[in-house]
């Protein structure tokens, strides 16, 4: 059973085994701080750097495959300020202005574009312009500061599973070494960088874990020197 768990597993991931990948490399499941990344054909593309994540650490998400892991560790839940672990597209960039030069789909972070939180509401997870009859819970996507100033949109809980967690980003940081609500925030000009080498076309993928899930990553990316 689980050996034919993990083929299926490495036959999905092969789809993206030689794309560009981000990868998040923390200590533990309680870690606020991790070390980004950045792949392409399996060579680093620049220079690692830090950056933040949730305040309640890490617990396992929803994302393309699912890793091998034991009852005891964390789940990723709604409101539980932990960063998703798993492998994810990245799916979109958005921000502040109304374009930018990017290979990335682009949202533009208008005054009436939301992120839906509200777990019994049909858009949860999503990001919408705001409808007639207002979901229950929802976060801005232009925001009163600059952490959505520019941003990448994770593929976390796609499916829409109820409390399994929503509206995952790439974002700014609030502050220098501040946790985030359960997204993934650096500097400006490293989420700058960052968006500025993605492209779609590439099928980018987040591999974000704790080192604890590395030698999982190995045998899923044997190419990948990390």
């Amino acid at each position: 059973m689980v050996k034919s768990f993990l083929i299926l597993i490495i036959c999905k991931i092969f789809l993206f085994a030689d794309e560009q990948i981000v990868l998040v490399v923390a200590d533990d499941f309680n870690s606020q701080r991790a070390i980004l990344s950045c792949f392409e054909n399996n060579k680093k593309v620049f220079d690692s750097f830090e950056v933040n994540l949730g305040k309640g650490g890490l617990g396992h998400g929803l994302g393309e495959v699912e890793f091998l892991h034991n009852p005891q560790e964390p789940l990723k839940q709604e409101g539980d300020k932990k960063a998703p672990i798993g492998i994810f597209t990245l799916e979109a960039v958005f921000g502040y202005e109304k374009g930018i030069k990017t290979k990335m789909p682009y949202l533009y972070a208008s005054e009436d574009l939301i992120c839906v939180d509200d777990s019994d509401s049909n858009f949860y997870n999503k990001i919408i312009k705001t409808p007639k009859i207002m979901p229950k819970s929802f976060e801005n996507m232009k925001r009163d500061d600059a952490q959505y100033e520019l941003g990448i949109v994770v593929g976390h809980n796609k499916e829409q599973i109820r409390e399994a967690g929503s509206c995952i980003f790439l974002h700014v940081e609030s502050a220098e070494d501040a946790p985030t609500a359960g997204c993934t925030s650096m500097k400006l000009e490293e989420i700058t960088k960052v968006i500025s080498w993605l492209d779609k076309s590439k099928n980018p993928t987040l591999i974000q874990v704790t080192k604890q899930q590395l030698s999982q990553i190995s045998k899923l990316y044997p190419n990948l020197k990390f």
